[in-house]
């Protein structure tokens, strides 16, 4: 079964855009976990506008599920709270400094190099690696070179397409996790996933092994309520 990351960032949002301490990041977390959820996810970014680092040192205490922490290993401040805090994964993504969210993979090719030289960074300290991945062929053979333990596919673009032609919009993620499953790469994927087309995702796409959502949970959970939102989304997995 594929499991849930739910990423918290949204709740520290919230919280920041009023000051104090409401909702608790923390709690957040620790609920994601009873409610069900597999892991808890971060993206703790340069300026703190959400997930501060502080936030993920205490989430670090308190989880008993998967911790997985996403962010720009370009920023050192990013790789040292990474080695302190030794979460079971993390999510390498290449974002630009003050970018609003990560909109892009790697080019896995162009930065060949550099992803094989900061890879073994975190795996030396036995933080499993991840890195986003557009779903492309080439992009995938690229990084079974750098050494990494798992792709994370981008999949806003089949979101942006589901509604329109699902079969062609999960095309390209069906044939990059193909090839992924036969270069012995672990599969995860996030970004616009959502209920409405999770379950087909999840369907089609050969070896996934885990999702991380943030955005479209949090605003469901407005409406329908944090537990069950969190179960709905299990049970699209199941």
């Amino acid at each position: 079964m594929t499991t849930l990351s739910v990423n918290i960032n949204k709740f520290a949002t919230l919280r920041n855009s009023r000051g104090g301490n409401n909702p608790d990041v923390t709690k957040a977390a620790i609920d994601a976990q009873l409610f069900g959820a597999d892991g808890v996810t971060v993206h703790p970014r340069p300026d703190e506008r959400h997930i501060r680092y502080d936030d993920v040192r205490a989430i670090r205490r308190i989880i008993t599920t998967e911790f997985n922490i996403e962010g720009n290993c370009r920023e050192q401040k990013f790789i040292d709270l990474v080695l302190e805090t030794k979460p079971h994964q993390v999510t390498l993504v290449p974002d630009a400094e003050g970018q609003l969210t990560s909109d892009h993979g790697w080019d896995t090719i162009k930065y060949k190099d550099y992803l094989r030289e900061i890879i073994p960074v975190f795996q030396k300290a036995g933080i499993r690696v991840s890195i986003f991945v557009d779903p492309v062929i080439g992009m995938v053979e690229g990084a079974a070179e750098t050494g990494t333990d798992r792709i994370e596919l981008y999949t806003e673009g089949y979101a942006s397409h589901f509604h329109k032609n699902k079969e062609r919009a999960i095309a390209p993620y069906a044939a990059a996790a193909k090839r992924a499953n036969e270069l012995k790469l672990g599969i995860n994927a996030g970004h616009d996933l959502d209920l409405n087309n999770l379950a087909f995702f999840a369907k089609q796409v050969p070896g996934l092994l885990e999702v991380s959502i943030g955005h479209a949970l949090v605003c469901d959970a407005l409406y329908l309520g944090y537990e069950n939102t969190v179960q709905l989304y299990r049970r699209q997995l199941a």
